[in-house]
């Protein structure tokens, strides 16, 4: 059927359903019928229609955009993070204005074409009246996330894209923004859209939670909930209120927690005209237990709440500049909370834990992804701590570490008298162990194509079978994985099954690299304070902190932690100098002093030896910790196979036959 075929049958499709010569299918959701009814009778728009897309002239698309201000670098941030989710799969991302206006976009540079010949583009109107049902245009007037798939569209030329798009809201429930993400590829299904959808919703209500704080830098801002493991999360109920205890604004959680259905029933009256404590109380909270959760009831009918309560919002505070010493000790440094430790203060990392947290509290299945030693696992026992599961256990298992004809009893366990030398008794697996808990599966992408099919039967089923068993034994399994490998690269080249990626890829998060995050000093302080926790404090010289903070740290937070293990076992006076640094961080970072400095009645290699000494012993603890296996040894090092065959031909290390 040719292109106008298809509109002609799409057109009398919408004109049959709309005049009442049809009945409404099931399939097609109320939004888009009544989409289609505006369409026609107010708006007075053909579905035949040839396009006409209408773009503002680049004055005006400035004017909108900086009308935006700092949000609209808030809203990129988290388009940038949506999209890293999602890409590869032909979506764009988009943001457009109040009335339909893009105002950003992000897509692959080799779809840029196929989206303008769609009229995706910076300045074009995609507002009901100028497009038809569409997911941006249909959002803003439905004031809540919609999905409209291929033929839902209203225009015929419009058929060939899948949107979804949901609404970024100010403080007061104006919407301001919505966030959409579009599709002209005809493999997405309405089962990839709805996964889709929902990353789209979570990205758009975290920028209106940012907007509302920002709106209201002089305020308190009370977070509360009916169960205490939501306060903190994205749908945390908000309210900001003045010196003077009374509400200024409320999100849409709170609405809903304390069942209203307007706004004015809540702002403008006083927090104790809402809560059983006082305005005083909330004041002295928010300045001494900021981050602390206390039980709150409200006034009307004595419901319990679950609160936290911060103070106006300070300047940020900054690292202080690397040029000036550091006199407070590391170990003196406030410890972080565990999730806090292990996930830093880097924005992404931020928003990587905080969608984790989101869908895990789901029972959605993560993948993490990211290069050796970008601390996955940390990551996702991170995540396990801050769960409903914390009490259970948190088990991991790296699929690459154990042999494969061992990997099969590890993961299922095995009966007594299962096989040859089996443990009496029979041992129970790492899956029934992590039941009620949390399994994490690292390497995934190194697990044997038969074991993948037995995980994916456990994880549909919720049971699994020792070897040598003959009964199922319930599990309540909840997984995280991770690999350093392209697992969907996996997929297509048939080492990896399609179907138990997509079980387990309920979401895809990426950790960033040591090298671009936005912590490192911060990290840098966590991780020393770590290895001298039970000994005398450390503290680091500015310009060893400037060595740390320029090295590109190829094996990432693994060879960072060696490297901080390393210099504060060797350092003089409990301060780490540039000299025990190694030499490849001294060497990469150029401008620095040498690896030593020369001593008196010596030379440089002779004030070397102490570090060269200490750098051959660790690298035959290591490979004797790794069985001499090269690979296992280097990723545990974090350096890659060939700088650890370079540093045993330094040190004159042989390797066994």
């Amino acid at each position: 059927m040719g292109v106008s075929a298809l509109t002609a049958s799409h057109a009398s499709r919408v004109l049959s359903l709309v005049n009442g010569k049809a009945k409404p299918s099931s399939q097609i959701a109320s939004h888009v019928s009544s989409s289609w009814e505006r369409c026609l009778t107010q708006y007075g728009i053909e579905p035949t229609r040839s396009r006409e897309t209408v773009v503002l002239e680049a004055h005006q698309l400035r004017e909108r955009q900086q009308s935006f201000g700092d949000l609209l670098g808030v809203a990129r941030a988290e388009m940038e993070s949506l999209y890293d989710q999602i890409a590869g799969s032909g979506y764009a991302v988009i943001l457009t204005d109040a009335e339909g206006a893009i105002l950003n976009t992000i897509t692959d540079p080799t779809l840029k074409r196929e989206f303008r010949h769609a009229g995706l583009w910076h300045g074009a109107l995609w507002d009901e009246r100028h497009e038809g049902t569409n997911g941006m245009g249909t959002c803003l007037v439905e004031r809540a996330p919609v999905t409209v798939h291929r033929e839902e569209h209203f225009m015929g030329y419009n058929i060939g894209l899948c949107c979804s798009a949901a609404p970024i809201f100010n403080a007061h429930g104006e919407v301001m923004a919505v966030l959409d993400t579009s599709s002209a590829s005809c493999g997405v299904t309405r089962l990839i859209h709805r996964h889709t959808m929902a990353l789209v919703n979570m990205s758009a209500r975290l920028i209106s939670r940012c907007q509302f704080l920002r709106e209201f830098p002089e305020a308190n801002i009370l977070r509360f909930h009916g169960r205490p493991e939501f306060v903190g999360l994205l749908h945390e109920a908000l309210l900001a209120i003045d010196a003077e205890g009374l509400i200024l604004a409320a999100n849409d959680s709170a609405l809903e927690q304390l069942g209203h259905s307007h706004r004015n029933a809540l702002v403008g009256r006083s927090v104790e005209s809402v809560f059983q404590f006082s305005n005083g109380t909330m004041q002295h909270r928010a300045l001494t237990e900021p981050g602390t959760i206390w039980s709150i009831r409200d006034t009307e009918n004595g419901r319990r709440y679950f609160a936290k309560v911060s103070a106006p919002h300070q300047p940020a505070r900054t690292v202080a500049p690397i040029t000036a010493p550091i006199t407070t000790p590391v170990a003196a440094v406030t410890r972080i909370e565990p999730a806090g430790r292990q996930v830093g203060t880097d924005s992404r990392m931020l928003h990587n834990f905080h969608c984790a947290q989101q869908l895990f509290a789901r029972r959605v299945s993560i993948l993490l992804q990211g290069a050796t030693g970008t601390g996955k696992e940390a990551f996702a026992k991170a995540l396990h701590k801050a769960s409903l599961r914390a009490d259970k256990p948190f088990v991991a298992v790296n699929c690459g570490a154990i042999p494969e004809p061992l990997i099969e009893s590890e993961l299922f366990g095995y009966t007594r008298g299962a096989f040859t030398d089996a443990n009496r008794e029979g041992r129970p697996g790492k899956i029934l162990q992590s039941s009620g808990g949390t399994l994490f599966l690292d390497e995934i992408g190194d697990m044997p194509l038969p074991l993948q099919t037995r995980l994916l039967r456990v994880l549909e089923e919720q049971e699994i079978v020792p070897l040598g068993g003959d009964s199922p034994i319930p599990v309540d399994l909840h997984v995280i994985s991770a690999s350093h490998h392209d697992v969907r690269q996996m997929c297509t080249s048939g080492d990896f099954r399609s179907d138990l990626y997509y079980r387990l890829n309920g979401t895809t998060l990426y950790l960033p690299l040591l090298r671009d995050r936005e912590d490192k000093t911060e990290l840098i302080q966590s991780l020393l304070a770590e290895e001298c926790r039970d000994q005398e404090p450390v503290s680091i010289r500015p310009d060893a902190l400037r060595v740390l903070l320029e090295y590109s740290w190829p094996g990432n937070i693994r060879q960072l932690r060696n490297v901080l293990r390393t210099a504060a076992a060797l350092c003089d006076e409990r301060v780490i100098r540039p000299s025990n640094l190694p030499q490849e961080l001294l060497d990469e970072t150029s401008g620095h002093e040498p690896a030593m400095l020369a001593v008196p009645g010596g030379d440089a290699a002779a004030a070397r030896a102490p570090l060269d000494s200490a750098e051959r012993a660790a690298l035959l603890r290591e490979l004797e910790r790794m069985r001499w296996n090269i690979t296992h040894t280097a990723d545990a090092l974090g350096i890659s196979r060939n700088t650890l065959y370079r540093k045993l031909r330094k040190h004159d290390i042989p390797l066994p036959d």
